[in-house]
């Protein structure tokens, strides 16, 4: 079985930038969490132990959203510093792999495709390169794949392409020592400068699969895939939130000192009814270095707490735990947000926790680098005023306020 993947995740998203605004396309937030997340826990499914991300436009947000692991599966970077094109882009991230058969997949397309059955083919046959094709009503907006016998011959392009037919669907396994002796430039389209001059060799193979299949590089199907992924993959099950600003008015310049300062925000608790009934667990998770500066007592904010949880509840919804820290922000406290020591709290008291089903929203950028630290969604609360810049590389969905992400879960 496959070990290593290649995932080319350098894309431009040209075609979703008025909705993405500075978000890599591999990083589209789909139902609450980034596309590329969706591919990489497909392979770890699959027993993947390794996977080479290529990158290049905005490399820094994919790879401190994912860090050197995830979901146990290794994380290696091959970035391009100059476009290399897809050919490259494979070529120069599989310097970095151990394994002879490889896959790839492309990072805006997900194609839910049984892997052994794709290693199991290309391995029997002796294959140099295997595509996993994908039968579709129209080829027009693709282009096609002429295959026989699991041998491709040919290829027909976009405007020769009509009705229904097999397309590429843009996951390949590759012997890696074939694709290292070809004499290529280092950047070329592996579609156009390797595939098709290669049509009708030995070793070039097609398996057709008919598992689900989308592209999200057009705004329509994007906004498709919102829709679809929450029926296809399994939800995000833990909510941590913010307090200030989240559930009740922030105050500019003050603490909230006693109950009688606090102020709800419109619609917060029937929103908290509404997501206790949709999340396992709720956890709040709040700065509050008012009892640190001596302007209120650890007993004042215990009695604020008491009287949230109190109107929560009888509003139908619930906090299954409160986390504060009181430390000062110049005291470099683990536990204080931007760290992540109250996240880690909550689970060592819950330990079904699961950062990786977890999503944090607040109004604020230390809460938004807080769930990126934890490797949590992120949902940032605008309450309609422009969205900091600091936060939007972090951030994968923008709320006017919670009511608006209960609708929303």
């Amino acid at each position: 079985m496959f070990e290593e993947a290649v995932i080319l995740a350098g894309g431009f998203g040209t075609r979703l930038s008025h909705v993405l605004g500075n978000v890599p396309k591999p990083m589209a937030p789909v139902y609450g969490k980034p596309f590329l997340s969706y591919l990489i826990d497909r392979l770890a499914d699959a027993g993947i132990k390794r996977v080479v991300l290529a990158t290049g436009h905005k490399h820094e947000s994919i790879q401190s959203w994912f860090g050197e692991q995830y979901r146990g599966v290794q994380i290696v970077y091959s970035r391009e510093y100059t476009p290399l094109l897809t050919g490259g882009a494979i070529r120069q991230a599989a310097t970095k792999l151990v394994s002879d058969t490889f896959v790839v997949l492309n990072g805006d397309t997900l194609f839910d495709i049984d892997l052994r059955k794709l290693y199991d083919f290309h391995t029997s046959r002796n294959g140099k390169l295997t595509v996993a094709l994908r039968e579709v009503e129209d080829t027009s907006r693709y282009g096609s794949v002429i295959c026989r016998d699991g041998q491709i011959t040919a290829f027909q392009e976009k405007a020769e392409s009509q009705g229904k037919g097999y397309i590429n669907g843009g996951i390949y396994a590759i012997n890696r020592t074939w694709l290292m002796q070809q004499d290529l430039p280092a950047a070329f389209s592996f579609e156009k400068e390797l595939m098709q001059p290669i049509a009708g060799e030995e070793g070039f193979l097609g398996l057709s699969f008919s598992n689900y299949f989308i592209d999200i590089g057009v705004p329509e199907d994007y906004r498709r895939a919102q829709h679809e992924f929450a029926g296809l993959f399994k939800a995000d099950e833990f909510l941590f939130l913010d307090r200030d600003g989240v559930l009740n008015k922030h105050l500019v310049g003050d603490y909230v000192r006693n109950r009688d300062m606090w102020e709800w925000l419109p619609n917060v608790l029937p929103a908290m009814a509404q997501l206790s009934k949709r999340f396992r667990r709720i956890l709040l998770i709040s700065n509050q270095q008012g009892v640190g500066k001596g302007v209120m007592s650890m007993a004042d904010l215990d009695d604020i707490h008491q009287m949230m949880l109190a109107d929560i509840t009888a509003a139908g919804g619930r906090i299954d735990k409160v986390y504060t820290c009181t430390d000062l922000a110049e005291s470099g406290s683990k536990n204080r947000k931007p760290e992540i020591g109250m996240a880690l709290q909550a689970q060592d008291d819950f330990p079904e926790v699961d950062f990786h089903y977890s999503v944090m929203v607040g109004d604020n950028v230390t809460d938004m680098q807080f769930a990126q630290k934890a490797r949590m969604r992120a949902v940032y609360i605008t309450k309609n005023n422009p969205v900091p810049e600091a936060v939007r590389d972090i951030t994968d969905l923008y709320i006017s306020d919670l009511a608006e992400f209960a609708t929303l879960v």
